[in-house]
């Protein structure tokens, strides 16, 4: 008998004596850049460094788009909006100690919102590891250790013969649900060194999908079709696994509410009758969920950001589909199914009755007013005009990227994206610069789409030099940059929290004439040209900045 593993594909005469005479003058780097293209990428993001210069020479003989940018992290921030927009893994190629270093924050975010990120960095030459100080430039003691936290998977290469396999394999496991980021590190001699290796033909790394117990979703599938007052909330995984247009069937099958977390901006329609839209950090929206009596989270790991800041208490059964199977059940006693989410639903779909609830869309409309009425007894016209604004002038395909601050903090809950994929935020791990180089990686992606950028002034500071970046590569990014005067939310939680704020103020420079300066055209707006203005932006090919400047505020929290 014959198995599929027996089978071997038998090399043709001519890849045979291709094999036996490979081209002159490769390197170990041209073995990385033949790996990344035989597995199918197409563009790769970083920045050269002494170590890593024989990687960055391979790009010369090679396929391969290079997007460079000026600050590493930058980098690991465009790779990462590039990652989430195609669903492959983004190639991310960094030198060794500072230069990989500077890629942490950015590959932090990765993790937090599954983006796959397959991060090459160089090392010191193989002759200075093993922790000894031998006083090579940018040496550590143990730089792998560095990444081990916050990556999936660390793959290191100390021959040329162990590159190809060690990139599948990291190639692999960025891209196993849930994706994420992955650290491979390669000796600076090993780079380039002269190699006598064939060409890396095309290699297969396809991962395995993470398919749910028949068992566990026909206890789902009996829960949702027998329950009372049934909702969903979805996550950032049905998003990622394309699986929206399941969601949508399954919720009208059960005519169940839906719910989207801020990282699962787009999974549900906005205006849907079913549709709660994303007022999580509300507590009429919160009370209806605990109110109900099954409750179905699909990708989502109901973190701070998706729990009201954890003051959210389910009080019936919970079901929850979750492809990490360290977030299942880590907040909240669960029916756990670990599984890809589009395969779970289709799980469900296939197995489920039709339930009606002609109630369901009066409830829904009860709690929309509910949040409406709370939001306009605050004296907030200001913000809501801006985020209608944003909204009527980006184009409804056009991806936005949105940086941590007010306006972004308003959208999670707000704004309406009106496509799966289009909204994208550093929600993930929170940290500050990333709009902007994750919109310059998805104007990357897809070219077809002008891509929005949303930062304050403060974070806007963080990426400033990617400007030449944008301007360099022609990427058709509008940067929305609203100017407070500082760190615009630090100063309002230290005001509320100790009555004045301390050192959230700071000197800016003329956005405008910056921008310009770079030789990208900007324009100074207010409130009321702000969808004139970014809908010329947007629609003129290339980048472009737009500077708002305005005081805004946030609404009240409800989770104190």
């Amino acid at each position: 008998m014959t198995h599929d593993h027996d089978l071997v594909l038998r090399p043709t005469v001519a890849q045979t004596a291709a094999a036996l005479n490979p081209p002159a003058g490769r390197t170990g780097g041209d073995l990385v850049v033949e790996t990344l293209t035989g597995l199918g990428a197409t563009t790769v993001f970083g920045l050269p460094g002494q170590h890593a210069l024989g990687m960055f020479d391979g790009l010369r003989r090679s396929p391969l788009r290079y997007v460079g940018l000026r600050v590493e992290n930058n980098a690991g921030f465009a790779a990462d909006a590039y990652g989430r927009i195609t669903g492959e893994a983004a190639p991310l190629l960094l030198s060794t100690g500072p230069g990989a270093l500077m890629s942490l924050a950015a590959l932090q975010e990765a993790a937090a919102a599954s983006a796959p990120v397959l991060a090459i960095g160089s090392q010191i030459p193989a002759a200075g590891l093993g922790g000894g100080r031998h006083g090579y430039l940018h040496e550590l003691r143990d730089q792998q250790a560095s990444f081990r936290d916050i990556v999936k998977s660390v793959h290191t290469v100390r021959t040329q013969s162990q590159i190809p396999s060690a990139i599948a394999a990291a190639w692999e496991s960025a891209l196993t649900a849930p994706h994420g980021p992955v650290w491979v590190e390669i000796p600076q001699d090993v780079l380039l060194a002269e190699t006598i290796l064939p060409v890396v033909t095309a290699m297969d790394a396809t991962p395995e999908e993470v398919v749910p117990r028949p068992e566990l979703t026909a206890v789902a599938a009996h829960l949702l079709a027998n329950a009372e007052r049934p909702a969903i909330i979805a996550g950032g995984g049905v998003v990622r696994s394309d699986a929206s247009g399941k969601l949508l069937a399954l919720a009208e099958r059960l005519d169940v509410p839906v719910v989207t977390t801020f990282g699962g901006k787009g999974a549900f329609p906005w205006e849907h009758p079913l549709s709660l839209q994303s007022w999580l950090e509300d507590r009429h929206t919160t009370d209806f969920l605990e109110d109900a009596d099954v409750l179905l989270v699909v990708g989502s790991g109901l973190g701070e950001l998706s729990s009201n800041y954890h003051t959210f208490a389910p009080r019936g059964r919970v079901i929850q589909i979750e492809a990490d199977a360290g977030k299942l059940e880590s907040n909240h006693p669960a029916l756990g199914i670990h599984a890809d989410a589009r395969l779970a639903l289709q799980a469900l779909l296939e197995t489920v009755p039709e339930r009606r609830d002609p109630a369901a869309p009066e409830r829904v409309r009860t709690v929309l007013a509910e949040v409406r009425d709370r939001i306009a007894a605050q004296d907030l016209d200001l913000e809501q005009r801006v985020v209608a604004a944003v909204r009527e002038a980006l184009p409804d395909r056009s991806p936005s990227f949105w940086d941590m601050t007010i306006l972004a903090y308003w959208a999670w809950s707000a704004f309406d994206a009106r496509h799966p994929n289009t909204m994208h935020s550093a929600q993930g791990a929170g940290g500050l610069g990333y709009g902007f180089p994750a919109a310059l990686g998805a104007a990357a992606a897809d070219p077809g789409h002008p891509v929005l950028a949303v930062s304050g002034d403060g974070g806007a500071m963080y990426s400033i030099a990617e400007l030449a970046t944008a301007r360099q590569y022609g990427l058709d990014v509008t940067w929305l940059i609203v100017d407070d005067g500082g760190y615009g939310i630090l100063r309002e939680y230290m005001t509320d929290a100790f009555g004045e704020a301390t050192a959230t103020e700071l000197t800016r420079p003329d956005f405008v004439a910056l921008a310009e300066s770079f030789g990208v055209p900007a324009t100074l707006t207010t409130p009321e040209a702000l969808t004139a203005d970014l809908t010329k932006a947007l629609a003129t090919p290339g980048p472009s900045v737009v500077v708002l400047p305005a005081l805004l505020r946030m609404f009240e929290p409800t989770h104190l």
